[in-house]
């Protein structure tokens, strides 16, 4: 049976707060503007975090609403907590803000750009943040990005660092978004942002939403499928053809266009089409050996091991390509906790079998890193980084030995068992490129 498309009763809304008396345009109120750090309370409890205030919003109370006479206004701040990740910058009222323990603007350095938490420009002496120089941005993709050339950090435009899309609606879910995402400013004004789950064109009303999908003939990403085990399928896009999005991607950021890049699409397949779960992107000639630029599960489709099997999918493009792979960094928050895992039980799994194939037990076979990173395409960094982390490595009389502690073993095996998806080689249907004979791709 097919599922139905399901919406919530309620539209969504802008944040609200309870209104407070007299709260107009006191001189604490005003000296709280962009740039600014305050203790805020966080959402779920009683504790109070340093956050910067990012921006700054006065909505009028009418008398009829009891918020005072008609000059009263409810003060709004969009605020970024700080040693948190970004998609938990919320808009928040004046009662969760400890005015006692209001800072000063930060500022850094000259020339290093921005205030400590990454603000737009340098804070002035009444906390307004300069707008980035056209001259300075066009060189951050110099000077301040990451490695790889989608990895470039767009903290210092104070617009892109706040959240732009309330929600958006993919199929059957009504998701909100997490970071800034490039859409055409009016959209950035209606409550929801409607999208085609399988052509990902953008529309502002459910009504054109209907309307385009009378029209739209794809029932699947618009690429060559590679892979298909189950209901699960993977489709290869070329980016040259087909643009992305960035609604819950924000430690790598598009910086050039995506023509250099594939993007393998993972989709959960029923009788109406392939729904859209998650996705990678990798350079089509990398020159560091990246097999992954960004990758992306959906926050309807997380904690379901989806993210590990797009990890082990791009390792296995790597094998066929017969080439050792690595992400691009850094990493986020979740992207490191996810490769650490892939890295570890893939690892353990690999000395398991050498341990396994040995001609005689008593005597330990002999490994190297090398050895390790051809069998499992990581790279030598990620092997040593990882068995480092898994205090796996010993130096004993004179040499490196991996020694497999009975904790090591019993937390692999709690973690291999659930697992309940893996990538199956035999259903996937590729053959690697040599892009630099191509031209231009």
């Amino acid at each position: 049976a097919t599922q139905q498309h399901q919406k919530p009763a309620q539209q969504p809304h802008l944040p609200t707060s309870v209104s407070t008396p007299s709260l107009g345009r006191s001189d604490s109120l005003l000296l709280l503007s962009e740039g600014f750090v305050a203790p805020v309370r966080l959402k779920n409890g009683g504790e109070y975090r340093l956050a910067e205030i990012l921006s700054r919003r006065e909505i009028p109370v009418s008398p009829s609403s009891g918020g005072g006479n008609a000059d009263s206004s409810l003060v709004m701040y969009y605020v970024h907590f700080e040693d948190f990740n970004k998609r938990l910058d919320e808009w928040v009222s004046a009662d969760r803000i400890d005015f006692t323990g209001v800072q000063p603007p930060r500022v850094r350095p000259p020339g290093s750009g921005g205030s400590v938490s990454g603000g737009g420009g340098i804070a002035g002496g009444n906390g307004m943040a300069n707008p980035v120089s056209g001259e300075r941005r066009s060189v951050l993709g110099a000077a301040e990005t990451g490695t790889g050339s989608m990895a470039h950090n767009h903290d210092d435009n104070k617009v892109m660092r706040m959240k732009n899309i309330e929600w958006i609606e993919l199929g059957r879910y009504r998701i909100k978004p997490w970071y800034f995402s490039p859409y055409p400013v009016e959209l950035t004004k209606v409550a929801c942002v409607y999208l085609c789950e399988f052509c990902l064109k953008y529309l502002k009303s459910d009504t054109c939403l209907r309307r385009h999908l009378t029209k739209c003939q794809l029932r699947h990403p618009p690429g060559n499928e590679i892979y298909r085990r189950q209901n699960l399928s993977f489709f290869e896009i070329d980016g040259r053809k087909n643009k992305a999005t960035k609604l819950f991607l924000d430690h790598k950021t598009l910086y050039y266009d995506t023509d250099p890049f594939l993007f393998y699409v993972l989709c959960e397949t029923d009788s109406v089409g392939c729904h859209i779960v998650g996705y990678f992107s990798k350079e089509k000639e990398s020159a560091e050996d990246f097999n992954v630029a960004c990758i992306l599960v959906l926050p309807p489709f997380q904690r379901k091991g989806y993210g590990k099997l797009l990890i082990e999918f791009s390792y296995e493009l790597s094998k066929l390509e017969g080439e050792t792979g690595s992400p691009e960094k850094p990493l986020s928050d979740l992207g490191l906790i996810s490769y650490r895992a892939y890295w570890s039980q893939t690892l353990i799994d690999a000395l398991l079998e050498i341990k396994r194939s040995a001609p005689n037990e008593n005597d330990p076979p002999s490994v190297t890193i090398n050895d390790l990173s051809e069998r499992t395409a990581i790279k030598r960094e990620d092997v040593i980084s990882t068995l480092q982390h898994l205090n796996l490595v010993h130096y004993y009389k004179g040499v490196y030995v991996i020694v497999l502690t009975k904790e090591a073993l019993d937390a692999h095996s709690r973690t291999q068992g659930k697992r309940r998806i893996r990538i199956d080689p035999k259903c996937l249907q590729w053959q690697g490129k040599d892009w630099s004979k191509r031209g231009r791709w």
